[in-house]
């Protein structure tokens, strides 16, 4: 299994390295969802979330776009495997855990730091936006 660190990581750069890697066939455990970074400009980014968190149809119906910051980073990932419904891509998705914090079974264990090139500019956290 490996476990990658969120902490100011770039959340487009972790998904693609989790996804590519539960292709393959490793068990991914992603810890510290809160801290991981978007980047780009606040508004937009917070408008953008709350515009698709209001097109929901009726109660029984429609998206429902979750606020919890582990289940928004699965929900990337979700988005660039190739088919999550069936197949490999399901099977792939089900490989993958996310969690907030570091719970006590993975604090021993080494952590890979993905997505952590650089930033300059305009950058969002993911607790920020999650509520």
């Amino acid at each position: 299994m490996k476990v990658i660190d969120g902490k100011n990581a770039i959340l487009g750069r972790l998904a693609s390295y989790a996804d590519k890697e539960a292709l393959k066939g490793e068990d991914i455990a992603i810890v510290n969802c809160e801290q991981i970074i978007i980047t780009g400009n606040r508004r937009n980014i917070q408008e953008g979330l709350e515009a698709k968190r209001k097109r929901v149809g009726s109660t029984q119906k429609g998206p429902k776009v979750s606020r919890t910051s582990e289940k928004i980073v699965k929900r990337v990932i979700r988005g660039m495997l190739p088919n999550y419904r069936v197949g490999r891509g399901r099977v792939a998705f089900k490989r993958i855990k996310c969690y907030v914090g570091i719970p006590k079974e993975f604090e021993a264990e080494k952590k890979i730091a993905a997505g952590r090139q650089k930033t300059q500019g305009k950058i969002v956290r993911i607790k920020e936006i999650s509520k």
